[in-house]
């Protein structure tokens, strides 16, 4: 008998992506994406069968800092106004020896520029509330070196507070909840980012 097929919504008020920095003064520049979404496919509830295809708008980073906000979206860094998405295409989701453990591979796409990375995650899999909703968690962490998109401007000023390691570490708390074909077809309609 053939495995049935899973669609998975990102729930965006309990999920955040984020990314870390460390600056030349040993603080960390923080700074979170506000919008994003995902294609999730898994066969039955086992993600290591994951189908993935995730977006992110880099127009809607935030810092908490207006100035440095406006110069990360700037053509000296995510040239937001020539490139619409952020895009990860995974490849590989499997477990590792240690309980509730994966490794996620796959294609980041920055600026036009893809390379393959790896991604840490933990999950305590699928949980089944009282209100017949089926929800899983996912903490994702990977480091990636920002000069492989050519992200790698750097003021010697320092007058934004950008100046820092080459390193950045990706952070991502993610959940989604399983959806049936009416369902999922009203969320996609809903929360679908087309930035094309």
């Amino acid at each position: 008998m053939a495995s049935t097929k899973i669609r998975w919504y990102i729930k965006p008020d309990h999920s955040e992506i984020s990314f870390k920095v460390m600056h030349i003064l040993l603080s960390n520049v923080k700074g979170v994406f506000k919008e994003f979404d995902a294609n999730i496919e898994t066969r039955e509830e086992d993600f290591t069968s994951a189908e993935i295809v995730f977006w992110i708008n880099p127009n809607s980073l935030e810092t908490g800092d207006t100035g440095r906000d406006e110069h990360l979206k700037s053509n000296e860094f995510f040239e937001v106004n020539r490139y619409k998405k952020i895009t990860f295409v995974s490849d590989r989701f499997e477990k590792t020896s240690k309980e509730g453990c994966y490794n996620l591979w796959g294609y980041l796409t920055i600026k036009g520029i893809t390379n393959h990375i790896k991604l840490d995650v933990t999950s305590k899999g699928v949980i089944h509330d009282e209100y017949g909703n089926d929800t899983a968690q996912f903490n994702i962490i990977g480091k990636i070196s920002r000069k492989d998109w050519n992200l790698s401007w750097n003021d010697t000023t320092d007058k934004l507070g950008l100046m820092g390691s080459d390193e950045v570490t990706i952070s991502c708390s993610l959940e989604l909840e399983k959806l049936d074909d009416e369902k999922f077809e009203y969320e996609s309609n809903q929360v679908m980012m087309d930035y094309n």
